[in-house]
């Protein structure tokens, strides 16, 4: 007998909410892959249920293997699963548990994905490449899933790639919140590049605070350099903005760039995913910042590096809200 991955162990859930409050005639069940026990566990606490029962493995050989271990016919099944890495593990699992689901015979399946893998390759570049977003949309929806609910997804060119319904929810006034009492009143919110001044922009919303954006150009897959900076930041505090951090690169170019611009050793940095490969936030707590503020979309530990402290802001309750309203029939638009 193979050991186990992991395993989630519970009993049925009937219901989220009371008869009198939903309009979903069908049982409900949360199922969760290996990607993220902990808010999987957080979001069913939210929600005042616990995950459904199923039995995750691996083969010697790496092949993935999932088995349900309750009925799920005529059930409306929440899938909560991530796919980050290890990427194409993640994703298979998530794959699995949705055909498992879908061959017995579940009368709807929503995949809840904190963190979509893949979502930063959304275009060919003119070169001999796929578009990868586009592929793991296509395998989503043939493995049988109904609806997509994901968390500030990369680009939002994503939802273009799903014919079924999705809804992308953002996790920055979250952020924000938390940074509001950690930041002066002359802080200035930093796009690292201008992909992220649209991200920027809501939390200078959300903050009342002037923006400014480096201008970035890619030298290698890991190796960027910030040519210029359009922005006053001479001797005001940085917050650096992005919605995910995972080499570290662009967020240290942007650090050595507003430090040569006059800026002081004020800087902090906000991200909603902590993809952080190994060696990352070692190498940002050096670039010599205060703080990075994230959330638990992917498991992360809050810690101290040196003089740089580690905070995670969980998500669980906005996804459970997400997750009440979708049930519910209602709108997850002030949410997005």
């Amino acid at each position: 007998m193979l050991a186990p991955v992991s395993e989630v162990t519970s009993s049925r859930v009937e219901t989220l909410m009371p008869p009198a409050e939903t309009h979903v005639s069908a049982p409900v069940l949360l199922l969760a892959g290996s990607g993220n026990h902990p808010l999987a566990n957080a979001i069913g606490a939210e929600l005042g249920v616990r995950i459904g029962s199923c039995t995750l493995e691996r083969f010697p050989d790496g092949e993935s293997f999932v088995a349900l271990n309750e009925g799920v016919r005529g059930h409306e099944v929440i899938l909560l699963q991530p796919t980050s890495p290890p990427v194409n593990d993640n994703l298979m699992q998530l794959l699995a548990l949705a055909d498992a689901c879908r061959h017995a015979a579940a009368e709807r399946i929503v995949a809840v994905i904190p963190y979509f893998g893949y979502a930063r390759s959304d275009r060919r570049d003119g070169r001999r490449t796929p578009v990868m977003a586009s592929l793991a949309a296509t395998l989503v929806q043939t493995a049988g899933i109904d609806q997509v609910v994901t968390l500030d997804v990369h680009t939002p060119t994503i939802e273009g790639f799903f014919r079924v319904p999705v809804d992308n929810v953002t996790a920055v006034p979250l952020l924000a919140e938390a940074l509001r009492s950690r930041i002066s009143a002359d802080t200035i919110i930093v796009a690292p590049d201008v992909g992220a001044l649209r991200l920027a922009n809501r939390y200078a919303r959300h903050l009342g605070l002037p923006v400014a954006v480096c201008h970035k150009q890619r030298m290698t897959a890991t190796e960027v350099n910030v040519a210029r900076i359009t922005g006053d930041v001479a001797g005001r505090p940085c917050l650096v903005v992005d919605d995910m951090i995972t080499t570290g690169g662009t967020v240290i170019e942007s650090i050595r760039a507003l430090i040569e611009a006059g800026a002081p050793k004020e800087i902090r940095v906000a991200a909603t995913h902590a993809v952080l490969v190994p060696g990352a936030l070692e190498r940002i707590a050096d670039a010599g910042i205060e703080e990075i503020l994230v959330t638990d979309s992917i498991p992360v530990v809050p810690r101290r590096l040196g003089r740089a402290q580690l905070d995670v802001v969980s998500v669980a309750p906005l996804l459970a809200t997400a997750i009440r309203r979708l049930l519910d029939g209602g709108s997850l638009r002030e949410l997005a």
